[in-house]
């Protein structure tokens, strides 16, 4: 991932061409940069390769009806404020094409590992040429830009590849969380993937939902530097509306009561194996993987494959975004 000040001069230019206060809200575009969370299809241009599960069945199955490079059993965060506003599913960059309603640079090019944030953008600074022309600034000050989430596949490196210790990849969070905007990270101390491989017998490493304290405290440190870096880039941006979209706190809510949100499962995984826990997900037979089956009503969890969400929260979570509580300021204000 970027260093701090990479990352801040990499924000710069996007933020100078978002949306400026004041402009009715009807976006002409929506640009999309991030990690497995966003990325529809980018690794998956020409056909997804055999050795990425989320390139597998059943990916994709709710609404594409076969894999699309999606990590969710359909749409994702940044399809659903297409649809919302009218515009086209964003198409992966690296597929070419018409980009003018926008574009998705998110791309995993490992098992929850994504592409670096300055690669994305020199991939959005290629195609903006055949965009708009010698009249940029004034085209993607109507476009929705969505920069995020970042963070959290770096984690995952530390803690679930490397094993890192806990005291380790907390140094990290000031350099990672420093200079970026967007969505928050997730409580990863909630997520299957986490609660199997880090379990312990100790009531006391667990809080009242059932999630891992020390992972969760994680995601929260991580996000308090975030929210500090979005009031500088906001003083610093008077007129650009810059927004912060709370994963964490949607998350938990629907953790801690799904039904709330039209489901049934908070932290259950439907596409999974038991016989490493009671999250029916077992790392030797992950989703797309041999030995691995998705349950027959994903419309009623929250958690895909252990690590990713399915596609009916990921409309929830879009709602929230556009309407709030759970974006400040909401999209659709």
């Amino acid at each position: 991932m970027a260093a701090n000040g990479k990352a801040t001069l990499i924000l710069d230019l996007l933020l100078l061409c978002m949306l400026r206060h004041g402009v009715a809200q009807q976006y002409n575009a929506i640009w999309s940069f991030g990690d497995s969370i966003s990325d529809t299809g980018n690794l998956c241009v020409g056909g997804c390769p055999a050795w990425l599960t989320m390139g597998q069945p059943p990916y994709g199955e709710t609404f594409f009806h076969r894999p699309t490079g999606r990590c969710s059993d359909g749409r994702v965060i940044v399809d659903f404020l297409a649809e919302h506003f009218g515009l086209p599913l964003p198409p992966a960059s690296k597929a070419g094409g018409d980009f003018k309603k926008g574009a998705n640079m998110a791309i995993i090019n490992k098992i929850w590992n994504n592409g670096p944030l300055d690669t994305q953008i020199q991939w959005f600074r290629q195609l903006l040429p055949s965009v708009c022309g010698n009249d940029c600034k004034n085209y993607l000050s109507k476009s929705l830009f969505v920069v995020g989430e970042f963070g959290g596949n770096d984690y995952n490196v530390g803690l679930l590849f490397s094993r890192r210790s806990m005291a380790e990849v907390r140094g990290y969070v000031p350099k990672w969380s420093g200079g970026r905007g967007g969505p928050g990270l997730l409580p990863i101390g909630c997520l299957p993937t986490y609660l199997t491989l880090f379990g312990t017998s100790n009531a006391a490493d667990y809080d009242h939902d059932g999630c891992l304290r020390n992972y969760n405290d994680l995601s929260s440190y991580h996000n308090a530097l975030l929210k500090r870096s979005l009031s500088n880039l906001r003083r610093t941006y008077p007129h650009t509306r810059i927004m912060y979209a709370d994963f964490y706190t949607q998350v938990t809510n629907m953790i801690r009561t799904p039904h709330n949100f039209g489901l049934k499962y908070g932290l259950k995984v439907c596409c999974g194996a038991g016989g490493q826990g009671k999250y029916n997900y077992n790392n030797s037979a992950r989703c797309g993987m041999s030995g691995a089956s998705a349950c027959t009503d994903p419309g009623n969890y929250l958690i895909w494959d252990g690590i990713h969400l399915t596609e009916a929260a990921y409309r929830s979570i879009a709602d929230g975004w556009l309407k709030g509580p759970y974006c400040n300021p909401p999209i659709q204000h």
